[in-house]
Parts: C-alpha cells; sequence; structure tokens
C-alpha cells in the first residue's frame, strides 16, 4: 500500500511508464462537491492531463474504471462525462463498455425530471483488455431444455441457437450494477460502495496486480485491494481526506481484515 499525498496530476508524474494493471477512480466532477482548499475546480484543464497520465501509466492491456456523472446547470445536463469517454479514445484507448452504476436508494429530488438513480461506469482500457474475469450470476431457468425461435433480417423465422441443448447454470451478469447507497460515508461527501469497488477489480485484474486511484477519497479502493490482494497506489490532494483514507486502510493492515 503506497499513499501519497498531493495533486495526481503532479505525482503521477513519478510513476513509471507502462507500470500499472488497473485503474479504479471516481473523479471529482462537474464541481459537485468542495474539496477543500486546495482544489482548484473541475475541468478540461484537471480532467484530461488525469486522463493523458493515466494512458500513459497503465500497461498495455490495462483498464481503467472510471466512475462519473454530470451536472445539471441552468437547466441542462454537462454532458461531461461524454467528453471525456472521447478524448480517451482520442488519445488512442478504447472505450470497452460503458457501464451503470445504478443506486438502489437514491435520494429524491423536487425537480421537473425523473429521480437522478445512476453514474456511468466508463471501462476505458489500453488496447485489449489483458485481464476479464468477468462475474457471473445463476440462471432462472437453468438445466431446462432451450428452445424458441427468432426472425432474421430477411424475415425467415428460424431456430434460435443451441435450440433444444440444456440452459447453463450461470451466465455473465449485465453490464448493470446495483448498490445501496449511504450509510458508512467515512467522512467522505461522495464514496462509491466497495462492493463496486471490488467487483471492478476482480473483473480487470488479478492477484498481484498494482492498482492505482488517483482520486483516492477515503481509501476505498485500498481497502478493497487490501481485500483483493493487490498492490495499491492512492493519491489524494485534500489534507483531510488523505487522512481519514490513511488511518481507514492502515486499520485494516493491522487487523488483518477482510470481507
Amino acid at each position: 500500500m503506497k499513499l501519497i499525498h498531493g495533486d495526481c496530476i503532479d505525482k503521477m508524474r513519478d510513476i513509471p511508464d507502462n507500470s500499472i494493471d488497473m485503474v479504479m477512480t471516481s473523479p471529482p466532477y462537474d464541481n459537485l462537491r468542495d474539496y477543500g482548499k486546495d482544489f482548484t475546480g473541475w475541468g478540461e484543464h484537471i480532467w484530461k492531463p488525469v486522463l493523458d497520465g493515466i494512458f500513459r501509466v497503465l500497461k498495455d492491456g490495462g483498464v481503467c474504471v472510471w466512475v462519473v456523472g454530470d451536472a445539471t446547470i441552468n437547466g441542462s445536463e454537462t454532458g461531461t462525462s461524454f467528453k471525456q469517454a472521447l478524448y480517451w479514445m482520442e488519445i488512442g484507448g478504447k472505450l470497452h463498455d460503458t457501464m451503470i452504476y445504478q443506486k438502489i436508494n437514491p435520494m429524491p429530488l423536487n425537480d421537473n425530471r425523473y429521480t437522478p438513480s445512476f453514474e456511468y461506469m466508463f471501462v476505458f482500457s489500453k488496447g485489449k483488455p489483458k485481464s476479464v474475469n468477468l462475474i457471473e450470476e445463476r440462471t432462472i431457468y437453468g438445466g431446462s431444455k432451450n428452445n424458441g425461435t427468432y426472425y432474421k433480417k430477411d424475415g425467415t423465422l428460424v431456430e434460435k441457437h443451441g435450440a433444444g441443448k440444456d440452459v447453463k447454470y450461470y451466465k455473465v451478469r449485465s453490464n448493470i450494477f446495483s448498490y445501496p447507497v449511504g450509510g458508512d460515508s467515512n467522512g467522505h461527501p461522495a464514496v462509491f460502495p466497495l462492493k463496486l469497488a471490488k467487483e471492478h477489480i476482480i473483473s480487470w485484474s488479478n492477484e498481484s496486480d498494482t492498482i492505482l486511484d488517483p482520486f483516492m477519497g477515503s481509501g476505498t479502493t485500498g481497502v478493497a485491494c487490501h481485500d483483493l490482494g493487490r498492490n495499491f497506489i492512492g493519491i489524494e490532494l485534500d489534507e483531510g481526506y488523505f487522512k481519514i483514507a490513511e488511518d481507514r486502510i492502515h486499520e485494516y493492515q493491522s487487523q488483518g481484515r477482510l470481507f
């Protein structure tokens, strides 16, 4: 576990090229939160060099999970998240998957639009992902016979592929992951669920890999790495949040605590 206090744009310059297996992070998007006296606001002047730095330090085949949403300003969503995904492709990366973090218990809002209940989880990659351990879930009809028909584009009615074969008991999950929000915030105003971090780390890395979180916050990614046998580098600008993360991770290390 290597915890670094400072600006991630500067501190990532000390990380060698092509040395990080995976990045698991959620940036402080669209100034929805105040991250203290050292925070200069969120905009292209921050997220472009951050993504540049992430692309440089990732190994070929490395993955960056970028959990992000958009603010609503003057009656319109900013669309910043899409700009970031397009920029990643502009600098040579691939948008491997656009996933959804669905909040089971979102905060209701009195507004003229439906209650916002999700954030994007962009899975950026540097080439073809080298580590893919997709999580599976039990199927409803496992063990029964696969049957049925479907229409081809030309209107021809044909049997489904695998008709008559046994339905598998497990299948790969969809790209919508659902979690409850709230609970223990660990003193940070925008904490993503520990299970979210763990499930992505399992999906896109292997034991003993090195995971980077350039926006460490309260250290959730570090705690997940501790449990899953990954090396961790965390960078945090705000002194207060850095101390929370440091104390939290050291506590789990000293207790040898697993989840």
